[in-house]
């Protein structure tokens, strides 16, 4: 009953220092639940997270630092200021080396399907954590699953506007403009391509951005239409910008599609 009773509350632990500083902190139970608005705001920033069982354990990754949460008995945290990973050469693995005045932290994030061992839920990330606090001999070793929570902003209909830094006209498109409906909480898509309506899936990372798994109706085009060009261009996206209300996406080739909501 005790174990259930950590599970419930994992999601509210709060992330207790800022960038500038790392901290090796306990925290008791009531101190988590007081502050649980703090981190419904806290959650906005957050690109990556992931938890496990046995000890319980969460990780949380945002743009100003890590946390990362474990039990004994009570509840600790672990806070230091972001770093760059280390990419893997063959895979899409990532791997993080922390070192602060408080311990030694390793993570690697690796893109493969991992189910949690108690609810059965699969995320699309394995995760290990190796922690090692003050002058601890050894590393003690966390596993668990994860996900990146993919940019909040993206969710809205966008309409197609310039292509590869052209504006668009009924010239290109005469049934219509391309547009996208991003749901950011399926990580779907679907839209109208200029032509045939389309879906798809949408791929998320940090200051990445992918549309796959691309499916369109199949109606005759006029020749002049530029729906396979929108579509070549779409389905080679590697990176998106958000700005005064436009949505830029890019590919490395450097062709460009901006859509405004």
């Amino acid at each position: 009953m005790k174990a259930a009773f950590l599970f419930v509350i994992l999601p509210w632990i709060v992330l207790g220092c800022n960038a500038a500083k790392t901290t090796s902190t306990v925290k008791e139970p009531t101190d988590i639940v007081s502050s649980s608005r703090q981190a419904l705001n806290q959650d906005q920033i957050i690109y990556f997270r992931a938890a496990g069982n046995e000890p319980f354990w969460s990780l949380k990754i945002s743009d100003t630092g890590f946390q990362f949460s474990y039990f004994t008995s009570k509840i600790q945290t672990f806070n230091a200021p972001l770093v760059a990973p280390i990419a893997g050469q063959d895979a899409n693995v990532k791997r993080y080396r922390i070192v602060t005045e408080s311990g030694q932290m390793n993570i690697q994030i690796i893109q493969n399907d991992c189910k949690d061992s108690m609810t059965g839920v699969l995320s699309p990330y394995t995760v290990e954590v190796e922690l090692k606090l003050g002058t601890a001999p050894i590393f003690i070793t966390y596993k668990g699953c994860g996900e990146y929570i993919t940019d909040a902003r993206l969710h809205d209909t966008w309409i197609l506007e310039t292509m590869n830094r052209k504006p668009i006209g009924n010239d290109d498109f005469s049934m219509g403009f391309p547009r996208l409906e991003i749901n950011t909480k399926s990580n779907h898509f679907y839209g109208f391509a200029g032509c045939n309506g389309m879906s798809g899936s949408v791929f998320f990372e940090k200051e990445v951005l992918r549309f796959t798994k691309i499916a369109t109706t199949r109606k005759m085009c006029q020749t002049q239409n530029k729906e396979m060009d929108f579509i070549k261009i779409l389905q080679s996206t590697s990176s998106y910008e958000l700005s005064n209300g436009k949505l830029i996406l890019r590919n490395t080739s450097g062709e460009e599609l901006i859509f405004k909501k």
